[in-house]
């Protein structure tokens, strides 16, 4: 456990100063008549805006899973995919994150664009994407990243650094004659087919204006949630 009490000081000048921490939010309101037709073209209007505003890893998202007791974990992922079918991010499929997947069959993700005052939260069924989709990503990542995604046994326990940079070295032999590097056979994409997506807005006094995509069966409808 980390002691933030440091030099004597027991801690109180943080409990004192968390409280005051605050932004005012006064973004552009979010009307119902303004949003695009359907939630993935809303969605990509905001990662647009947030690309073009600078936003570091505006393609970041909080990914939440659960394991078969309820027990919630989070971490954060980069979306790499975006359809009408759910928004994709790829994985070891024996990480912690793929079993708990694998188990529930169902996740929540929040892109969290706080520069912009800005989120939206996406929960559904997940699916892994086909080994089409995982092949053509696969071939866009740098080499780097591919022998790494061999090397690391993704969640596992290790001894130290070294046993890493070990295992990484031992790919990078074994594949130093190879012009292109295959997908790991453990590895791949989960897509988030979502039944809700959220599109929140930050607005002055906490007012926020929280609007978001339902689906029933095939057809989605809009509704307005109290901030």
């Amino acid at each position: 456990m980390t002691d933030f009490a440091t030099d004597g000081n027991d801690g109180s000048d943080i409990a004192v100063v968390l409280p005051g921490m605050r932004v005012s939010y006064e973004g552009d309101a979010l009307d119902e008549s303004g949003l695009a037709g359907s939630w993935p073209e809303q969605l990509q209007r905001w990662l647009d805006d947030a690309i073009a505003a600078g936003v570091a890893e505006a393609n970041a998202m909080v990914l939440a899973t659960a394991d078969v007791m309820g027990r919630p974990s989070s971490r954060t992922v980069l979306c790499k995919g975006l359809d009408h079918r759910g928004i994709a991010f790829y994985t070891n499929y024996t990480s912690a994150k793929s079993h708990e997947l694998n188990n529930m069959r169902y996740a929540s993700a929040t892109f969290p664009w706080y520069a912009l005052h800005r989120q939206v939260h996406v929960r559904g069924a997940v699916e892994k994407v086909s080994p089409a989709e995982t092949s053509a990503y696969w071939a866009s990542r740098p080499r780097g990243s591919q022998l790494s995604a061999w090397a690391s046994p993704q969640s596992g326990i290790v001894p130290n650094r070294r046993a890493l940079e070990n295992a990484l070295r031992s790919i990078e032999r074994r594949f130093a004659d190879a012009e292109e590097v295959p997908p790991p056979p453990h590895w791949g994409g989960w897509r988030i087919n979502p039944d809700v997506v959220e599109f929140w807005q930050g607005r002055e006094d906490r007012m926020h204006d929280r609007l978001r995509f339902v689906r029933n069966d095939d057809d989605w409808h809009v509704e307005r949630v109290a901030p």
